[in-house]
């Protein structure tokens, strides 16, 4: 894409409406320093291995149906199990809107041409592609499949044989990528806003990114040190983890998590900007509580990184720093009900359109209140223990990060699909997808709150008679939201190619993105916009022009 005085020698026409890179085709993508392209890249690709984590977590399911071998053995449950949650989490949900729909929107959003350093952020996809690659190629070289739970824990990934060396490093590389993602959107957010945008003019989904912007750069180097640590002592023999060597297995656990609670906000955070988008949208009404819902982005990243030991409580820690990682847990509780409450404020009285957009958020408020509510007795000493590495767990970590996370992804799917691409999808098959989604997602994870409760571990390979029936319930959901799954691909990929052509602002939006055309130009506004008033604030002119 030519800058400086190539663009100023170009006519100004060329410049907003073509695509004028060196390169064409596949290479112009791949090679593109667009950040709307390089937001569609990092799209498809999360898309794609988020596919190859949901096959893979259907053959979780297909293996627990019954007692005993169903479809592999246990050696290989292990395997598949770790390479779904590494897949899931390091590929899908870390990433999330951050990296796909953030470099997409955030220069729209604040009225800016692209990110503040263009390579760089060619260069964080780039990374995030090896890092896939990397851990794929894991299957293949070293001892074969990894089998250690997507947290790596010590001494046992020192111990195996298996490929924990190549598939770590592949994990470093996506958290390089996080980190450079992140250095971008600050610098992009404080150096790039339009003329008269304001910190109280920004929308709340930039609030949410530059909020994760900041615990990327501070949180993802832990680690990556940590894992340059595992990969020396299995290489180089350096005794860190390992109590044979004078290593302690505990350190390994509160380095991971000091990277990986801040993690849970990463993937959680742009999901809850999303929602501050679409309510007020659809409820036609101003968002309740703007500083309120900004201000409570910037204090769940704020504590959510002081509260890693709550994953801890069974690990042997003191009594003094379980009492203090308790008590510092329940405060995150009150940010998060700061949205919900202005989140149903907004919809009060708001005349409300549930377009499937708005059908996701809905979904969201519901799902997360769930995880939110049966988060708090983890926070609990004494409950804790109780249902600590159990299906419990299991079921309140996937409501939160596939109920928050993943359904928000679909959301923005939906919601931006008109300006990313032009076209309008059909309004019935994702109203049908949104429904065996929701309905395939509560039946297959909340039976796991049931068996947890009654004792079942996780990440074990048989069970006893007794849990079947959540099992199977568990399977028969995951059959559902998998078809919930391939319908929205169907119906979005189909309308990529025969949609109707959609208006500039289909939904009567607001914000900046809305102000240009769809799909956007190269260069996103022939003319930088002067920022007059709030992002919400609707105008006659902006009511939706189509029936959907």
């Amino acid at each position: 894409m030519p800058t400086g005085a190539a663009v100023a020698a170009l006519p100004q026409e060329h410049v907003y409406h073509r695509y004028s890179g060196r390169f064409s085709g596949i290479l112009g993508w791949i090679l593109s320093t667009d950040h709307k392209r390089i937001g569609i890249l990092y799209l498809v690709t999360q898309m794609f291995f988020f596919l190859l984590g949901l096959a893979l977590g259907l053959l979780v399911r297909l293996e627990l149906f019954a007692p005993g071998k169903t479809i592999m053995v246990g050696r290989m449950y292990n395997s598949v199990f770790t390479l779904h949650g590494i897949t899931m989490v390091f590929l899908f949900v870390i990433p999330g809107l951050m990296a796909s729909f953030g470099n997409f929107l955030l220069p729209l959003q604040i009225g800016a041409r692209d990110v503040a350093f263009p390579r760089l952020n060619l260069l964080s996809w780039w990374l995030f592609l090896l890092g896939g690659i990397t851990i794929y190629a894991s299957l293949f070289l070293g001892g074969g499949p990894v089998d250690t739970g997507w947290t790596f824990y010590t001494p046992y990934s020192l111990l195996s044989r298996t490929s924990v060396s190549i598939c770590g490093l592949g994990v470093f590389f996506v958290g390089f990528s996080s980190i450079l993602t992140g250095v971008n959107f600050v610098t992009t957010v404080h150096r790039m806003r339009a003329p008269g945008m304001k910190w109280g003019k920004m929308p709340l989904f930039v609030w949410t990114l530059y909020t994760t912007a900041w615990l990327q750069v501070l949180a993802t180097p832990v680690i990556g040190i940590t894992l340059i640590l595992v990969l020396a002592e299995r290489l180089l023999g350096v005794g860190f983890f390992d109590p044979a060597k004078g290593g302690d297995p505990i350190l390994f656990q509160h380095l991971f998590w000091i990277y990986s609670h801040p993690a849970v906000y990463i993937m959680i955070l742009p999901a809850m900007g999303l929602v501050s988008e679409i309510i007020p949208v659809f409820s036609r009404r101003r968002i309740y509580g703007y500083w309120w819902i900004a201000m409570s982005s910037l204090s769940i990243a704020v504590v959510g990184y002081i509260v890693w030991g709550h994953h801890m409580f069974t690990s042997g820690m003191s009594d003094a720093a379980r009492v203090m990682f308790s008590f510092l847990t329940f405060f995150v509780a009150i940010p998060t009900g700061v949205k919900i409450f202005n989140w149903l404020a907004t919809m009060y009285k708001g005349s409300i359109r549930l377009s499937v957009p708005m059908l996701y958020a809905l979904s969201f408020i519901f799902l997360f209140s769930i995880a939110g509510l049966t988060g708090v007795l983890n926070a609990c000493l004494a409950a804790d223990v109780n249902v600590h590495d159990t299906y419990y767990v299991v079921a309140h970590f996937h409501y939160t990060m596939l109920g928050g996370t993943g359904l928000m992804i679909f959301a923005g799917l939906h919601y931006w699909f008109p300006k990313i691409t032009g076209r309008m999808y059909g309004g019935r098959a994702a109203f049908v997808s949104w429904l065996h989604i929701f309905v395939g997602f509560n039946l297959l994870w909340f039976p796991m709150f049931i068996a947890g409760w009654m004792g079942m571990p996780r990440r074990y390979y048989d069970y006893l008679p007794e849990y079947q029936i959540w099992h199977g319930l568990a399977a028969v959901g995951s059959w559902i939201f998998a078809g919930g799954i391939l319908i929205m691909i169907v119906n979005l990929l189909r309308s990529l190619r025969s949609g109707a052509k959609a208006p500039d602002n289909p939904w009567g939006g607001a914000t900046l993105e809305w102000k240009t055309a769809s799909p956007p130009p190269v260069y996103n506004f022939l003319e930088i916009p002067k920022v007059d008033h709030g992002p919400y604030d609707f105008e006659d002119s902006e009511l939706p022009t189509t029936p959907k």
